[in-house]
């Protein structure tokens, strides 16, 4: 492979092994519409050969695109070709450490704009995002993507040196050392950078420390990563194991000692304060001041039912930025909106998260005049409006049990966060019903005895987890839902003894767009009183949209830990649940359940102990809905 530079600034690439045979048609038509992950939370392997089958092809310049490559592809390597060339490099950091880089530089005149791309958190680095730094490239920009310090499994040339320091302050230093070598070796008119998820949050602190950024667009990303890791006394164990198995290598290699004493505290539930404080040194949301300071433009992009880096942490950042920003609100999980557009495995254009990260950076870094002027600051998809059709079965008679998405997410635009919601609902809890019956849900307007409403007591059996859950699975059942085909869950199924339920009746439509008899708009909030014969209890609050035959989908949840209980008294607790868009459709109930186990969090509750909620009179136990 020849050198597309000439002044040295660029490596000969070294291959990927296993590169040698070409990528079929077949193939990659196989990755259509997927995004990263595959069904059991690693990176989906047809994806990550055809981002190194991409790559391969795109640096051997003596080749052609068309021995590796089907006839759409290689078209798309030879017209970036044509604008800008591409070149592999290892950029130096401060102290030493080499970074694996790609580049594309664009060849017309110029000076033009920049779009600095750090990795994402996963083993196989930068070439990933390879489409989407071929979609910047036809836009006009130099691109400079590369793998954050420590990332990688050893021996790929996308792999950087060092060890991993999870968006602290070498991340920061390796940012700005990226940005000197592209200001060197590129000329850029002006910067921006481009990030998802673990680069989505290298990208916002690096420009709160760097003024030479000028937008940043953070996909599937954090505000405060000390509640994303630990918020309402719980751990998100779930995320953090998924996490520590993608760094594409063994803890004990890819982790200095400081990061591992830390991350075997936050496994063991030890020394949380520091935990907390080593989280905060790496919140975008410590830093607002240096954001704001320096007029950074910034669009969020994150989903409804994230379970890595929910949507309540990100509020207060967005919150208190005071620039130009957008926060966008997707139906899904984690990098599931974005994630077949960053790949290339959907249509040019037709990930609607990627044109409008693009959209972004084109206002703020070129100047263009295309509407983002007039974005208004928040932007969010209802759960679960998709219009959607049966997808037959080949192998069968009729459908597959699978839909498909005919006509996509209703969207509602808002000024700000503050006008998403604009009245609350209190909905009353009673006790049991007769014969042991859930509880209700009383709405506003539906009258009860102030004996049903307070002064009752309901106990479960805690340590066993039930059918309410989060999700199934992380990446994936957010995938399905984006797809169309949101988790089910058959609520007769919730084992009772080990849970709690209030249900309300049937509600009626409200007026307004379509057949919704609620729009939850907003951050529910919760209160309960409650009493353990442990000295510790986990309330895990699920919310159920419950169709007329008794299937449900989540509207949202959230756990909560309470320690230092003492045996036989009362301790009210208030908690909020994560924010939410979604229409309950007339003739549905909600319903609310609350257990003391999910598998994504690391829970305080002791196994068969008895967890007793209750609604004192002067504290009444109630459900706020958010309300718009």
């Amino acid at each position: 492979m020849t050198n597309p530079f000439t002044n040295g600034t660029s490596e000969e690439f070294p291959g990927f092994p296993g590169i040698t045979a070409g990528l079929s048609a077949a193939e990659a038509s196989r990755t259509a519409g997927r995004g990263l992950w595959a069904d059991d939370g690693t990176v989906d392997p047809d994806v990550v050969r055809l981002a190194q089958t991409l790559t391969t092809a795109l640096l051997d310049r003596n080749g052609a695109p068309e021995t590796l490559l089907p006839a759409e592809l290689a078209a798309a390597v030879r017209e970036v070709r044509a604008l800008a060339d591409p070149a592999y490099h290892r950029v130096e950091a401060t102290d030493g450490i080499r970074l694996s880089a790609f580049s594309l530089r664009q060849r017309g005149p110029g000076p033009h704009p920049l779009v600095v791309v750090p990795a994402g958190w996963n083993p196989f680095g930068w070439p990933l995002f390879l489409r989407c730094y071929l979609d910047l490239a036809r836009r006009g920009y130099h691109v400079l993507a590369y793998t954050p310090r420590g990332l990688g499994v050893p021996g790929l040339p996308s792999t950087s040196e060092g060890f991993v320091d999870v968006a602290g302050p070498y991340d920061w230093a390796d940012g700005s050392a990226v940005i000197d070598f592209a200001t060197d070796h590129l000329a850029p008119s002006v910067i921006g950078f481009l990030g998802a998820s673990y680069g989505s949050g290298i990208g916002q602190l690096v420009a709160a420390h760097d003024g030479r950024v000028s937008a940043v667009v953070a996909l599937s990303t954090w505000g405060n990563l000390a509640t994303s890791l630990y918020d309402h006394g719980t751990r998100r164990l779930g995320a953090v194991k998924a996490l520590l198995g993608l760094t594409g290598g063994p803890v004990e290699a890819k982790f200095d000692r400081a990061n591992r004493e830390i991350l075997a505290d936050f496994l063991a539930d030890r020394n949380l304060d520091r935990v907390v404080e080593w989280g905060r040194l790496r919140a975008p949301e410590s830093y607002l001041h240096l954001t704001n300071d320096n007029e950074t433009a910034t669009l969020f992009s994150n989903a409804w039912h994230e379970g890595l880096f929910a949507v309540n942490q990100l509020l207060p950042t967005f919150e208190g930025l005071d620039v130009p920003k957008r926060l966008n609100l997707w139906i899904g999980d984690h990098t599931a909106p974005e994630g077949p557009g960053l790949t290339g495995t959907e249509p040019d254009g037709a990930n609607l998260p990627l044109a409008e990260a693009y959209a972004w950076l084109d206002h703020h870094l070129k100047g263009e005049h295309n509407g983002v002027e007039h974005w208004q600051q928040v932007c969010g998809q209802v759960m679960f409006t998709q219009v959607t059709e049966p997808v037959p079965d080949p192998g069968a008679v009729g459908p597959s049990g699978a839909h498909r998405i005919v006509e996509d997410a209703y969207r509602e635009e808002r000024p700000d966060w503050g006008r998403v919601t604009t009245g609350v609902e209190v909905l009353g809890l009673t006790g049991d019903g007769a014969g042991g019956a859930d509880g209700r849900l009383l709405p506003a307007g539906e009258t009860a005895a102030p004996s049903e409403v307070t002064g009752w007591r309901r106990g479960f059996l805690a340590g066993v987890d039930t059918e309410a859950t989060a999700m199934d699975a992380l990446l994936s059942t957010g995938r399905a839902e984006r797809a169309g085909n949101p988790k089910s869950y058959d609520t007769r199924k919730i084992d009772r003894r080990h849970a709690l339920v209030w249900t309300t009746t049937p509600l009626t439509e409200r007026g307004g767009r379509g057949t919704a008899a609620r729009r939850v708009r907003g951050v529910p909030r919760l209160r309960l009183t409650v009493r353990s014969t442990a000295t510790s209890a986990c309330l895990v609050a699920h919310l159920f949209d419950v169709a007329e035959d008794g299937t449900a989908r989540i509207v949202t949840h959230e756990p909560l830990n309470v320690y230092g209980l003492t045996p036989e008294e009362d301790r009210t607790v208030t908690w909020r649940l994560q924010a939410a868009a979604y229409d309950v459709g007339a003739g549905h109930r909600l319903m609310l359940v609350v257990d003391s186990k999910d598998p994504l969090y690391g829970d305080a509750s002791v196994t068969w102990t008895q967890t007793t909620v209750t609604s004192p009179q002067d504290a009444p136990s109630f459900l706020e809905l958010p309300l718009g």
